[in-house]
């Protein structure tokens, strides 16, 4: 195989910030089992890294990468070197030509090492095409979990957690957008979405057109980074409150799971009505209530009310 192919350089290399000189000697060189290994990268601050990546990075037999530059910026940090071992650029422009060549190294029993260019790879990242063909080939595929822009942005948010879902970067021509907006505006539950500062402008104004000025969101900018900022509010505060200012860094907008709004008691009792026409108490109240997403013991109790005053 080839060496130190660093022609996976897609645009400036992202700024990785050490903060504090490295401790030196933390990774060791373990027996790494043959199969793709994903290992999560900071997203800024260089030390968010694991000592089980830094050990899979100094052990793999090869290293793929989104960014070569990004991977070696990061290991000569923490003081790793390349070496004579292969470095292979894997991106979205190039993935077609190169998946076949990552696939003959697992083919031929060695340990690949993956990294995004930040963050968890395959989470808006075109690692998940490799998993996909490396699991199609029947080699083994593991990782070793760490830094994630979705899920920082999601801890400091204030948003709720108990249900939430990552739906990347939306769509860049308008008509998409709006399907894409509508498909997902109702889902009951906190949505995490990617987007570049230069359409964030847009975007937070297509949302509050199509959720609402009022729905609560944060929006958080440069993560783990010197100049990190977290905005919480609504989407139309939010939109407001950067109007027309310049807009830089990586961007994670969050935005909380859409407000229910309590249906009014006639609805309620003409909805039992037709329903005990037809089904026995329990079936009516349990149709209602799902239906008006209603507690269901209180929509049977309700049931029963009106079935006693009719008879």
């Amino acid at each position: 195989m080839d060496h130190d192919d660093d022609d996976g350089a897609t645009g400036p290399t992202p700024r990785l910030e050490a903060m504090d000189p490295p401790a030196g000697g933390v990774a060791r060189r373990v027996a790494l089992a043959p199969g793709l290994w994903f290992v999560a990268t900071p997203i800024g601050a260089a030390r968010d890294i694991t000592l089980r990546g830094l050990d899979i990075l100094l052990s793999a037999e090869v290293l793929v990468a989104e960014d070569t530059r990004t991977l070696r910026h990061l290991m000569e940090i923490h003081g790793l070197k390349v070496g004579d071992r292969p470095l292979i650029a894997y991106h979205d422009h190039n993935g077609a030509e190169a998946r076949p060549r990552i696939l003959r190294a697992l083919a031929e029993g060695r340990s690949v090492a993956y990294c995004s260019e930040a963050g968890t790879p395959v989470v808006a990242d075109p690692g998940y095409q490799l998993a996909r063909a490396a699991i199609e080939a029947g080699h083994p595929v593991s990782a070793a979990p760490g830094p994630s822009a979705a899920i920082m942005a999601l801890s400091v948010s204030g948003q709720p957690s108990d249900r939430f879902m990552f739906v990347g970067f939306p769509p860049a021509q308008a008509g998409a957008r709006a399907r894409w907006c509508d498909e997902i505006g109702s889902i009951p539950a906190t949505l995490i979405l990617y987007e570049s500062p230069k359409r964030i402008h847009r975007l937070l104004g297509e949302l509050c057109e199509h959720w609402g000025e009022m729905r609560p969101a944060t929006l958080c900018r440069e993560l783990t980074k010197r100049f990190e900022e977290v905005r919480r509010g609504t989407l139309g505060g939010l939109r407001d409150g950067i109007g027309d200012a310049t807009v830089k860094g990586e961007i994670v907008l969050v935005v909380g799971r859409p407000m229910v709004v309590a249906p009014d008691a006639a609805d309620v009792d003409a909805a039992l009505q037709e329903a005990l026409g037809r089904l026995r108490v329990k079936d009516a109240a349990a149709e209602v209530a799902e239906a008006l997403g209603l507690p269901r013991r209180d929509v049977y109790q309700r049931a029963l009310a009106l079935k006693e005053g009719a008879e």
